[in-house]
C-alpha cells in the first residue's frame, strides 16, 4: 500500500504562482512514477504533468510553459510549481502514483484525497 498526502492548495490571483506538494509514504517503489491530475465539476479527471523515476516529464498542452514537476532525490516527493496560474486552472488537484509494468501497463496506481485551487481576482 502507498499513502498519498498532499499540500498548497488554496486561493490565489492570476499571475501569483503557487506550490502543490505530495508526499507518498508505505511501499514506494524506486520506478514509480508520480505526478498531478486535475478535475473540475461535469468533466472527466485530465492529466497536468508527470514524472517518471528516471526524471522524464509531460505536460499537458493546457498547461505547458506555465508549470514545472519536480521530484525529490528520494523519490517520495513530487511537486507542481504553478507559475502563472489562470482562472482555467481552478480545479481539484489530486496526486497520482503508479508503476510501470514491463509491458507499459499502469500498475499499483493510487490516488491523493485531492486538494482544491482556486485562481480568481
Amino acid at each position: 500500500q502507498v499513502q498519498l498526502v498532499e499540500s498548497g492548495g488554496g486561493f490565489v490571483q492570476p499571475g501569483e504562482s503557487l506550490k502543490l506538494s505530495c508526499l507518498a509514504s508505505g511501499k514506494v517503489s524506486s520506478t514509480s512514477s508520480m505526478g498531478w491530475y486535475r478535475q473540475v465539476p461535469g468533466k472527466q479527471r485530465e492529466l497536468v504533468a508527470v514524472m517518471s523515476a528516471d526524471r522524464r516529464h509531460n505536460f499537458a498542452n493546457s498547461v505547458r510553459g506555465r508549470v514545472s514537476i519536480d521530484r525529490d532525490y528520494a523519490g517520495n516527493t513530487v511537486n507542481l510549481y504553478m507559475h502563472s496560474p489562470i482562472p482555467e486552472d481552478t480545479a481539484v488537484y489530486y496526486c497520482n502514483y503508479y508503476e510501470p509494468s514491463i509491458d507499459g501497463q499502469r500498475v499499483n496506481e493510487y490516488w491523493g484525497r485531492g486538494t482544491q485551487v482556486t485562481v480568481s481576482s
